[in-house]
């Protein structure tokens, strides 16, 4: 990294500069300005004013969202001026025709898949519709080439002034939810040290299950990361820091599963109880063993939110993870001899302590596979894997709808096919007319399809 910062300082600055507070505030003005100029130079309508409005929607984040913002953009105007153009230079603005519009408009935004553009489709039939008469198809030119000149201006703007990587807050964020479940972690070890009830394990099981939401917020960070690479010159961090966060997070996500089968465990041994003996529902020395054991494993979480920060060498912060879950290893040992129990005398208990040791190895084997490796580089999506995608979609569904072919429609085709090609090779020999067969003349035989395998020897057809 320093041997890089060395060779571009310049680039070293303007990611610098990137991460300055206000610095999309400043490409939006920057944008919107530059649009109107644009369009007020070619000269597009009066009041350019759709063209700075375009650029500041268009705006985003990150350069692959200003693209497909752009493009979407782009679509959902065309779209609207296509619907209104003809019907506003005939009908003009009544009740009916704007109900043809903005219903056309609808099923049109939703048949190409605009998604939350869907509304802007009307919107621009609308005003189209509005002007009415001879000047409707100016007023469509006008609006569709101030849509282009502020998307345009938008896409450039973000591209050229430091498109921003947010790798960073990605790491952040996985870090963030690995310390979290440490802490959780903590917190239950020290529950149990002190005392142990029916009602603190339903609230431990209810603490549980509130850490997904942290799980998405991380994702949603890390999804706008890998979309910040795209199409931009300093996504190479984002390429090396991806595999790890995604493994990380994955790994992290399937822990807290377990972390929740694991207070639900706890919560099942001590719901059946009587009130009396909830405190018994695991001994002393085995409340201690399992608080031993996640405090184990809430410090190898704290390494892998290190490996995610990235601020300390991997291999070093990998081995420090992995001698902390030799330490759980070896603490479950114990947990397991304090909660053995013989089948035959406490079926219950037998299953309900084998749930607790079995969901404890799984958080072992998550933490490792945390900072494991990543097995393969990544290269960040396509701008055209979502159309791709939806092609695939509907290539699918028609695939269900229609009908396939049998063989002896295809047969049929092949026959008519061939007839074609013996009609055009020219005139053949004198036939006899149909249903009078010539002398020396046998029926005609239909040709084998190449696809149908040969009959086995030693059996007949039908």
């Amino acid at each position: 990294m320093r041997l890089t910062t060395l060779r571009h300082p310049w680039r070293a600055a303007l990611a610098r500069w990137g991460r300055i507070p206000g610095i999309r505030t400043a490409k939006v003005t920057l944008a919107a300005v530059l649009a109107y100029v644009i369009a007020d130079l070619l000269n597009t309508t009066a009041s350019p004013i759709l063209a700075p409005l375009t650029a500041i929607l268009v705006v985003q984040v990150t350069v692959y969202q200003t693209v497909t913002e752009g493009l979407q953009r782009v679509l959902s105007v065309l779209a609207g001026v296509l619907v209104a153009v003809g019907l506003a230079t005939v009908a003009g603005l009544s009740w009916w025709s704007l109900g043809v519009v903005v219903g056309a408009s609808l099923v049109l935004g939703q048949l190409i898949r605009l998604g939350p553009h869907t509304l802007e489709v009307p919107i621009s039939a609308m005003l189209i519709l509005a002007v009415g008469g001879g000047a409707a198809p100016q007023a469509a030119t006008g609006r569709v080439y101030e849509t282009l000149i502020g998307t345009a201006t938008g896409i450039v703007v973000n591209f050229a002034i430091v498109p921003p990587v947010h790798v960073g807050s990605a790491g952040s964020a996985v870090a963030g939810l690995a310390t979290r479940l440490g802490d959780f972690l903590r917190s239950l070890a020290a529950q149990l040290r002190t005392g142990w009830s029916r009602q603190a394990a339903e609230d431990w099981l209810t603490a549980a299950r509130g850490l997904s939401a942290t799980v998405l917020e991380a994702d949603h960070s890390l999804v706008r990361a890998e979309q910040s690479a795209v199409l931009n010159p300093h996504g190479g961090e984002v390429r090396v820091a991806q595999p790890r966060l995604r493994t990380a997070l994955t790994a992290i996500e399937y822990c807290t599963i377990v972390v929740r089968t694991l207070c639900r465990e706890i919560f099942d041994r001590t719901f059946y109880l009587p009130p009396e003996l909830e405190a018994e529902a695991y001994s002393a020395p085995a409340r201690v063993a399992l608080a031993d054991t996640l405090d184990a494993a809430a410090a190898a979480l704290d390494g892998v939110a290190a490996v995610a920060r990235g601020a300390e060498p991997v291999d070093t912060t990998r081995a420090r993870v992995l001698a902390q879950l030799d330490e759980l290893y070896q603490r479950r040992e114990i947990l397991g001899r304090l909660l053995l129990v013989d089948p035959q005398a406490d079926a219950a208990a037998w299953q309900q302590h084998g749930a607790l040791l079995t969901a404890v190895d799984r958080l072992r084997v998550e933490i490792e596979a945390a900072v494991r490796p990543a097995a393969q580089p990544w290269r960040p999506p396509s701008l055209t894997e979502g159309p791709r995608r939806a092609a695939q979609r509907v290539v699918g569904a028609a695939e269900q709808t229609l009908p396939l072919v049998t063989d002896r429609s295809r047969q049929a085709v092949r026959r008519m096919m061939d007839a074609a090609a013996e009609h055009l090779a020219g005139p053949g020999p004198r036939t006899a007319p149909p249903g009078r067969p010539g002398r020396g003349t046998e029926p005609p035989v239909e040709a084998e399809d190449p696809a149908t395998p040969p009959p086995r020897p030693g059996t007949i057809e039908p």
